[in-house]
């Protein structure tokens, strides 16, 4: 894999600090967001790596922050679209302008972005790969998340899309779909609400589904794994679903959402995450 310069969103923490973490190491410049240029300081202690403040919520800052670092870079050989957050509770409990808060910069924003990161691969007319991180949510949706697996499943139909439009060109396109792992990704579920005392407190089944999504991440593999398994994609050229995790979320489950019926699929679902 020829260095060069790499993109990746939400790298102050989590898959997307692993992932800009393990392009450094490789002698890779980095050029990585957060919504907060504090938040990448210990990133920016390596000489390769430069900081970009970017917000998704924010879509013509958001537009002149790529423009700006693919300018400076002179052309990216790898972007990776990381960012996004999560909002847990159920749909009537959510206020419209929060749900649609997400949805707007998870997707609608993103896709804005990614057209202008599309224009610009195409411009430079070089070998590039583009990394759309959705989910395995996709998949195997998760309860009382119902705008983190509407944004996630229009993200991975962007990117088929998007593979069937580029394939005469020199760029591949990864929908990179990781299931849980081991980051602050919950204790950060949303910058506008708790996550399980904006819904129903007595609600059984949401108690004990985020009782199991916490489990689940505190037992689940590190974010390397997934740094690793994409670095290892975009090494051997691979382009389409890309999937990382632990072996019943990114092995077993997808068999059940292709061969099994989908009511039997449903109660598995249910029963994984103690809804009864």
């Amino acid at each position: 894999m020829r260095q060069g310069a790499v993109f990746v969103s939400g790298a102050s923490s989590g898959l997307g600090r692993s992932i800009a973490e393990l392009w450094l190491k490789n002698g890779y410049s980095v050029w990585g967001t957060a919504r907060q240029r504090e938040r990448l300081v210990e990133l920016a202690d390596n000489s390769n790596f430069h900081p970009v403040e970017m917000d998704l919520r924010d879509r013509a800052g958001m537009l002149e922050a790529f423009s700006t670092a693919e300018r400076d870079a002179g052309g990216f050989s790898v972007v990776v679209n990381n960012a996004g957050f999560g909002i847990y509770g159920e749909l009537s409990e959510i206020s419209a302008e929060v749900w649609s808060n997400q949805v707007t910069s998870m997707l609608t924003n993103l896709m804005v972005l990614i057209r202008d990161q599309v224009s610009a691969l195409r411009v430079r007319r070089q070998a590039a790969t583009l990394v759309n991180v959705s989910s395995l949510a996709v998949e195997f949706p998760m309860p009382y998340m119902s705008g983190y697996n509407v944004a996630k499943a229009g993200l991975s139909a962007l990117s088929e899309s998007l593979v069937l439009e580029l394939k005469a060109t020199k760029i591949r396109v990864i929908d990179f779909r990781p299931g849980d792992f081991r980051t602050q990704f919950n204790a950060a579920m949303s910058p506008d609400m708790d996550p399980v005392t904006s819904a129903h407190g007595g609600d059984d089944d949401l108690k004990q589904a985020w009782e199991v999504v916490q489990k689940n991440l505190a037992e689940a593999p590190s974010p390397e794994v997934a740094a690793q398994d994409l670095w290892t994609a975009v090494a051997h050229g691979r382009q389409g679903i890309v999937r990382t995790g632990g072996w019943f979320q990114a092995r077993l489950a997808p068999i059940l959402h292709r061969l099994v019926p989908q009511g039997i699929a449903r109660t598995v679902r249910w029963r994984y995450f103690g809804i009864r």
